[in-house]
């Protein structure tokens, strides 16, 4: 019986040493651009900063959070899994996302002050790239959004809820 930890694929690798690999060539390319552990706390607390002082996407966090520390917490763990492949996140975002009174004008905002931040405190390259892998995770919770709310996301297409069912100012 053979150990599925141990079982080799066609280059020859296990799992386990295929996964650490490219742990470690994931860490490295972000490590080339500059991200780090540090720069990804400087990122997350300066965007939160302007998260909870904004209109529109501020009361959507202010009703769901108390403490900021544990979600920050949080999310230093899935940046850093995000965009180092350091596996120190473990949660499921989709779950905590649907249930949001949220739309396309959210995502959009909360998308803008992600890039206008990482533009601010991250050097170019990581900036792009941080920017780059939060358009992606925007879309993909977007599209889980609408189809929680019955709606298929065509290519160009948005999230569009009545103003009723969302957090406006």
């Amino acid at each position: 019986m053979s150990d599925h930890g141990s079982h080799r694929d066609i280059s020859g690798e296990t799992p386990v040493e295929r996964r650490a690999r490219l742990r470690a060539e994931a860490a490295a390319q972000a490590q080339a651009i500059g991200i780090d552990e540090a720069l990804i706390k400087r990122l997350v607390d300066a965007f939160y900063t302007r998260v909870r002082a904004d209109n529109l996407i501020g009361p959507v966090f202010a009703n769901r959070i108390s403490d900021w520390s544990p979600h920050l917490e949080k999310m230093y763990a899935f940046w850093s899994s995000v965009m180092m492949s350091s596996g120190t996140y473990r949660g499921q975002p989709m779950p905590k996302h649907v249930v949001l009174p949220i739309d396309a004008r959210h995502f959009d905002r909360w998308l803008e002050l992600f890039s206008q931040t990482a533009l601010e405190v991250c050097p170019k390259d990581a900036a792009a790239a941080f920017i780059e892998r939060a358009g992606r995770i925007a879309q993909s919770l977007e599209m889980g959004l609408a189809a929680k709310h019955d709606q298929v996301l065509l290519s160009g297409k948005r999230l569009t809820r009545p103003d009723d069912q969302v957090m406006l100012p």
